[in-house]
């Protein structure tokens, strides 16, 4: 039964008047206790004025916030992202300088530094105050966001009838295994699950299922499978390409960005979220209009530049700041207190969690959960079609604490919230939504490489080449998602070459990296993706064989093969082709099928041989790829990089994460069938958006599609960076040329231009082009 309207009205009265009262309280605290901080005139004032100058201070400063800020904070929007949220509270204070200054007699001042500590302590108080009285009172929630709906639709024009097909958002947790997941949504000891809320929807409304990543198990390839449909030609999370001699890394912008085209050229269009679709923390756009903290474009400067369009939405509310500066200082607190407690508890394995890393963990688990998870409800009141959104804190955290670690288990609690606010908000979005659970890859645990037997990939190989090893062992970094994202967010230039952001070891990148070509003989460069380690010589033109790599160093791959901590070993060789070498002299023949001794690939389990022929045959496969080897007893397996929780080759539960999705929506695949690679994931939520009302993803015309480029295999010069790459995508092995039409609309430049989004705000939903649905070309729009 509706509640009579004097009712609500006076109940949002009497939650306004508790909210001022609390900010003047602490406002008249705050004078008591500051110095510089005084509420009276110079002759003194009784205790009914001094009162009275407080309450009117409050609820100026309350009217400036509500009025005045958002304006501020949109004029600021081009601004890098944290440096906006350190300027929060300069203006902040500045408007509590505003509002006093309505005082008469002099009522009422504070030194400009004095002044930005009360506007935040009174901002975090009324913030406060305001969620305990909503939260308190679930039908005031609901009544404020259903008014919200409402009035989208009268600006629409539209009657609120349910005609509207439904929206469909994916969520994804990175990192999450689907082992991780179902143990989360179990009681555990008659405790209630990690997650009570996806429990509840599995037990009701979802079902759930395991999926196959390829062999490179990490975001940069599954979600570039998954959005655009293609991720042939990523061997992992960072590689060598001899062509350019760049080294490519997926969480780099400029390299997302040339990742990005080469799939939806492959993919012949834009993306999964082509048709009024909104993209929220990835690291690729997956052909969305709405951006934010999107890597793949983070790069890109000026007003068209959206992809921090979502810090408007969020710092719009002066509260927002200070709670999420508080937030992110409690999480460096606990990071620091969980460390130290780690390391007196002489836990193993442990990894340094000193330097940035406090701060990295923060922004991933506290600013960018907050920033999307405000965006994606955003993207639901204005109505969206396909919003995919990634939430990277489980990730950063099981890297460093371990899968199964108190520590993350507490991230997925967290997580868990998150999910079900999304889902209040969708009860009162202008149409239904289908909420579905992803994740790009799992982790497996296990001890480092150098941990368990004392030295680094690195070193096995220059060791195996007759090369020097140098005695300090320099410190790997993660490669985690979370360090570019806060990097793009300060607007800092990307760091050039690779020094230590993935190098066995750490150390300055390796004569040859810019210009190897120059060079007559170089040193390897050894790159790590998780568990996954990849071997180049930048000064031999193309990919070495076995042959090549035995007449110039006869102990290299045996080497390799024969050391405890390698799983097998990845060459081609120019007899037998895609050939995997193992211990006392196993080997596979790929392509040709013949097996001497016991194959290095039985024990990763099924599926095994097919995702490594697959990756054998990519352009951009190194010399040598390695990966370690996996205990599957314990589903251990030992990272190359300063990981405990890793991904990024085969072993344990970092290839097989999970889908979960609502029962009304068609199976994935058949009964008894495996779900198997990002790309067919990606065929699978293309499917289940077509259920929706036809295509969203553009059919276009074989005969006027744009094809993709071969101009990108002309050679680039050696010094040309990511960001000087060809427009152009290199098309599949086997292609031909085309010649692509002057009025053609290149995939780079198409959909990234327009007004940016406030996310949070309800704004004019984008109605969906028909046009698209029925195979009209891109260029043709």
């Amino acid at each position: 039964m509706q509640k009579p309207r004097w009712k609500t009205v006076g109940g949002t009265l009497l939650r306004v008047a508790a909210v001022w009262a609390v900010s003047t309280l602490t406002m008249l605290a705050l004078a008591g206790i500051l110095p510089d901080f005084r509420l009276k005139s110079g002759d003194g004032d009784s205790a009914t004025q001094i009162a009275i100058t407080a309450a009117s201070g409050a609820g100026a400063f309350g009217v400036l916030s509500a009025l005045v800020w958002p304006l501020l904070v949109r004029a600021l929007l081009l601004m890098p992202a944290l440096v906006l949220g350190l300027l929060v509270f300069v203006l902040n204070g500045s408007m509590l300088l505003i509002a006093l200054s309505v005082n008469p007699d002099g009522r009422g001042a504070a030194e400009p530094e004095t002044a930005v500590v009360v506007a935040a302590v009174m901002s975090a108080a009324s913030s406060a105050t305001s969620t305990f009285l909503t939260v308190r009172d679930d039908g005031a929630y609901r009544r404020r966001l259903a008014r919200l709906a409402v009035r989208r639709r009268r600006r629409l024009g539209e009657d609120g009838g349910s005609d509207e097909p439904p929206g469909t958002v994916f969520l994804q947790l990175d990192g999450v295994g689907h082992a991780v997941l179902r143990e989360a949504l179990r009681e555990r000891e008659n405790r209630p699950p990690v997650m009570p809320t996806v429990a509840g929807w599995l037990q009701s409304t979802h079902k759930v299922t395991p999926w196959r990543t390829d062999w490179s198990s990490q975001t940069g390839a599954s979600q570039l499978g998954i959005l655009h449909g293609s991720n042939e030609d990523v061997p992992a999370f960072r590689w060598y390409e001899k062509k350019t001699g760049e080294v490519m890394v997926s969480n780099r912008p400029t390299s997302a960005a040339v990742l990005q085209r080469r799939a939806a050229a492959r993919a012949r269009h834009d993306g999964l979220l082509t048709v009024d679709g909104a993209s929220r923390g990835n690291l690729f756009t997956g052909g969305a209009d709405q951006l934010a903290l999107v890597l793949s474009v983070a790069a890109r400067r000026g007003k068209h530049n959206r992809s921090r369009s979502g810090y408007f939405a969020y710092f719009a509310d002066p509260a927002n700041a200070t709670r999420t500066a508080v937030s992110f200082l409690a999480e460096v607190v606990r990071e620091i207190c969980q460390s130290t407690r780690a390391k007196l508890r002489r836990e193993a394995p442990r990894v340094k969690r000193g330097g940035l890393y406090p701060f990295i963990r923060a922004f991933a688990t506290v600013v960018e959960r907050d920033v999307v998870v405000t965006a994606v409800m955003g993207d639901i009141l204005s109505g969206r079609t396909a919003i995919y959104a990634d939430l990277v804190a489980y990730d950063e955290v099981a890297h460093h604490s371990g899968p199964r670690s108190r520590d993350a288990r507490q991230v997925l609690a967290r997580l868990d919230r998150s999910i079900a606010l999304i889902a209040k908000v969708a009860e009162h979005a202008p149409r239904d939504y289908r909420i579905v659970l992803l994740s790009d890859h799992g982790q497996s645990p296990g001890e480092t490489f150098a941990g368990a037997y004392g030295l680094r990939l690195e070193d096995l190989v220059r060791v195996g080449c007759g090369l020097p090893v140098s005695r300090r062992a320099g410190r790997t970094h993660s490669g985690a998602e979370a360090r570019e994202a806060g990097r793009a967010a300060l607007h800092r230039p990307e760091k050039p070459g690779v020094d230590g952001d993935g190098w066995c070891g750490g150390r300055e990148a390796p004569a040859g990296v810019v210009g190897a070509h120059d060079a007559a003989v170089s040193d390897p460069i050894v790159l790590a993706s998780g568990n996954l380690g990849l071997i180049s010589f930048p000064d031999v033109p193309g990919r070495m064989s076995r042959e090549q790599i035995d007449a110039r160093h006869p102990a290299l791959l045996r080497t390799l093969a024969d050391h405890p901590g390698v799983g097998f070993v990845l060459v081609r060789s120019e007899a037998h082709g895609a050939v995997v070498l193992g211990a006392d002299g196993a080997e596979h023949r790929l392509d040709t099928g013949e097996v001497f001794g016991t194959s290095p690939l039985t024990v990763f389990g099924p599926g095994a041989e097919s995702a490594v022929r697959r990756t054998a045959h990519f352009r951009n496969t190194p010399d040598i790829m390695v990966n370690s080897a996996y205990d599957p007893v314990r589903g251990t397996v030992h990272a190359f990089e300063e990981q405990i929780g890793s991904h990024g080759g085969l072993g344990g539960e970092q290839g097989h994460p999970f889908l979960l999705w609502p029962a009304g929506l068609t199976p994935p695949v058949a009964a008894g069938e495996e779900l198997v690679g990002a790309e067919r994931v990606h065929q699978v939520l293309r499917r289940w958006l077509e259920e929706a009302d036809g295509p969203q993803v553009p059919e276009e015309d074989a005969a006027t599609a744009p094809v993709a480029v071969a101009a990108a295999e002309r050679p680039a010069a050696p010094e040309a960076s990511a960001a000087q790459a060809p427009a152009e995508a290199e098309a599949p092995a086997g292609a031909q040329p085309a010649t692509v039409p002057d009025a053609a609309r290149t995939v780079q430049d198409s959909r990234w231009h327009g007004a940016p989004a406030a996310p949070f705000t309800v704004v004019s939903r984008v109605v969906p082009n028909k046009a698209r649905r029925f195979g009209c070309p891109l260029h043709l729009l």
